[in-house]
């Protein structure tokens, strides 16, 4: 066998970090020495020398994700072998801002390096297949791809820019190429409006695909047509089709005398909702009573939209179809329309409404004596706004403020014992903005998680997991049915070498020996950087090394709350998989058989990527509003902190935390060139250095609201 591998099955074994992605490619490396052998998941964990049921539970999960994306080929029940290989492999297109692409794959040990000649009309995103090229130095792959398997997009957001008698779109975000738009595929678009432009052919030898515009979204600096355009670049609707919202409004508010009797009465039960002063959508509610024992009640009660958009209805094909609400900066643009979402499913004060519950019995301690889980009808009694809701918890007193400070008291007592086993206290500012009635930006805030806001995270985070326990861990021992976790993967152990050489510049450092050592020590790390320069370095590095969360009927646990179970469950109002979690609980609730694995993977994989696509969305209409905030103060000078370096740029970070960019070409006073490992920036012949962290004061230069672009230059003393 060669020597590369059993190094890569010794680092395995000795990191104290099994992360399913590092997993994965180490049972192709041992596979491709393999070929044609079948094996099962107990000779892989031999060979890896993984000897723990966590580790053999992870090994049936990569083998199971290989098998999906074809990398390997079940034979039988439980043995899997490697599909041939030949001299191509398929991977995902990683456009750069240069020209060529990586394509990125679990068949190579590398993601394999394109040309922009090669990339054969290939866009951001695309599956594609690689031949890849012979070697030509130790570490390169190259190739060249030769078939597109699956367009990541084939309608694109931009600007119409006319000539006499035809047009382009210049496309917005990663996108190589303009679109050429012949006039009689106009469809009423003018110089300079935002557009959506759909392609419709792309010759062989063209330079440009021929499109024709689908959608005018309206003039360029316009604040509806901008957040359109951001929504559009990321294949998010904007508005519901008419034959959904007039489906919408033949849902009734009354709830018939029939279905109260079906569910557990909580309306003269105590019942308040805590949300964001300017939130309309409320799904969540909690319930508190003192029990004759002295223990408490506490009721989390969840909007039960599954009532109202049924299997196979249009409602829910909408719902299914968009997987979650957006958040732009100065909108909501919601799963479910807004008679649903706002009306009859928002649990809005002085209204019965219908829910699915988690109730718990505890005692002082906030230890779960009983649960329960089901349908319910309540009566909200209250709803506070976070700050509302906060000025009572710091002034120990208001309305409601006895149930109030025992709910706080029995969340900082669930908080304290989460922490002790090793959850991570992530906890990033929020960066908002003041707008006025056309959308424009006037001042920046920012957004503090405080005692209410942590109130009501841990009883969410207290029902997402007794769910996901409730039918993950049957007490009959027996195999769990289907269902949907939310799953968090340990972290990549090279990241977290990486970061842990990084904070040691800044005096500090984490323990790598094990998941609670690293949990731990991460969360004291977190703790020592508050109020210091390099706190927001080190806050988003350390988020870089964990992975993403995702939604899976596979479960891993989460890594970062420390579960081993855990679910969605308390947002079915603006996220579709706690519909599928409601759905599937109430089916089992009634001894239903088990639902199929693949059909709800699938559904977990789309509301998956949907997510991330709305968070990018959300990130872009940010930074949209970063810059047009930014366009009063060109020339004007701030402070900063180096935030990001790459062989294109330094990345400041302002103390209002808005980001721009210091262009590499800028730094004219010497020839600099990019240290990866040390995250530096260092000249060649002076040997000046920039690196991750430093402080830094620069001038706004420029902004270009079109590529959301703000560059700075570093301002020089006058005596330089």
């Amino acid at each position: 066998m060669p020597r590369k591998n059993n190094k890569n099955r010794k680092k395995l074994k000795q990191s104290a970090v099994f992360n399913k992605k590092k997993l994965k490619n180490s049972i192709l490396s041992v596979l491709y020495d393999k070929p044609g052998k079948a094996v099962n998941y107990k000779q892989i964990a031999s060979w890896l020398s993984v000897k723990d049921d966590e580790g053999r539970r992870l090994i049936n999960v990569a083998l199971q994700e290989l098998k999906d994306d074809e990398y390997l080929e079940q034979v039988s029940r439980g043995n899997f072998r490697l599909k041939a290989r030949t001299g191509t492999i398929s991977g995902t297109v990683e456009l750069q801002r240069q020209g060529f692409a990586y394509v990125n794959s679990e068949e190579a040990d590398r993601p394999v390096l394109v040309s922009a000649h090669n990339l054969n009309h290939a866009m951001d995103g695309d599956k594609v297949r690689v031949f890849l090229y012979a070697r030509r130095k130790k570490h390169d792959l190259e190739g060249e791809v030769t078939e597109i398997v699956e367009r990541a997009k084939t309608h694109f957001v931009g600007t119409v820019e006319m000539s006499q008698n035809f047009a382009f779109l210049l496309p917005s975000g990663k996108v190589g190429f303009d679109i050429f738009i012949s006039k009689e595929n106009l469809n009423g678009a003018k110089n300079g409006q935002k557009a959506i432009a759909e392609i419709i052919e792309w010759p062989p030898k063209a330079r440009s695909p021929f499109g024709k515009i689908s959608e005018v979204l309206g003039d360029t600096g316009d604040n509806d047509a901008e957040m359109h355009a951001i929504l559009a670049e990321f294949e998010l609707p904007h508005k519901f089709p008419e034959k959904v919202d007039r489906v919408a409004e033949k849902i009734p508010f009354e709830i018939p005398d029939e279905e109260s009797k079906k569910r557990r009465d909580f309306r003269e039960i105590t019942t308040f909702t805590i949300d964001p002063a300017d939130a309309k959508d409320f799904d969540d509610a909690l319930s508190i009573r003192k029990l004759d024992n002295n223990n408490w009640e506490v009721g989390i009660h969840i909007a039960d939209v599954t009532h109202y958009v049924t299997p196979s209805s249009l409602m829910e094909e909408e719902a299914q179809s968009r997987a979650t609400s957006v958040y732009l900066v100065d909108r909501v643009v919601p799963m479910l329309p807004e008679r649903l979402s706002n009306g009859v499913c928002s649990l809005r004060p002085k209204e019965d409404k219908l829910c699915f519950s988690a109730v718990f019995e505890m005692n002082d301690n906030a230890q779960i004596k009983k649960e329960w889980f089901g349908k319910t009808i309540i009566h909200s009694n209250h709803r506070f706004s976070y700050e509302e809701a906060q000025e009572i918890i710091e002034k120990q007193e208001g309305i409601l403020s006895s149930e109030l400070l025992k709910l706080d008291d029995l969340a900082k007592k669930l908080r304290d014992e989460r922490f002790k086993k090793g959850s991570i206290a992530f906890e990033r500012v929020e960066i908002k903005f003041n707008i006025d009635e056309k959308g424009k930006p006037l001042s920046v805030y920012f957004k503090e998680s405080k005692d209410a806001n942590k109130l009501i995270e841990e009883f969410m985070l207290l029902a997402n997991k007794k769910v996901a326990e409730f039918i993950g861990k049957p007490a009959e021992k027996k195999k769990p049915k289907t269902f949907v976790y939310r799953i968090h993967d340990k972290p990549d152990p090279d990241k977290l070498q990486t970061f842990n050489t990084f904070i040691h510049r800044f005096g500090y450092g984490i323990q790598l020996t094990s998941s609670n050592a690293i949990s731990s020590s991460m969360n004291q790390l977190l703790d020592n950087v508050k109020g210091k320069k390099e706190q927001n370095v080190v806050e988003t590095l350390a988020i870089r090394t964990m992975a993403k969360a995702a939604y899976s009927t596979r479960n891993i646990g989460h890594y970062g709350l420390a579960f081993e179970h855990y679910t969605h469950f308390t947002s079915p109002i603006r996220r579709y998989p706690d519909m599928m979690v409601h759905r599937l609980l109430e089916k089992y609730l009634e001894n239903g058989r088990s639902a199929s694995e693949q059909k709800y993977e699938d559904l977990c994989k789309h509301s998956s990527d949907m997510e991330a696509r709305a968070a990018n969305a959300e990130r872009a209409s940010i930074k949209y509003k970063q810059v047009e905030f930014m366009q009063e103060h060109i020339g004007e000078s701030y402070p900063g902190v180096i935030s990001g370096i790459t062989d294109w740029g330094i990345y400041v970070e302002l103390e209002n935390k808005i980001e721009g960019m210091i262009p590499i070409r800028e730094l004219d006073d010497d020839f600099y060139i990019f240290d990866e490992k040390n995250y530096a920036l260092v000249g060649k012949h002076k040997n000046k250095k920039y690196q991750l962290g430093d402080d830094i004061r620069i001038k706004i230069w420029r902004t270009n609201l079109e590529k959301k672009q703000l560059d700075f230059r570093i301002e020089k003393n006058t005596d330089e």
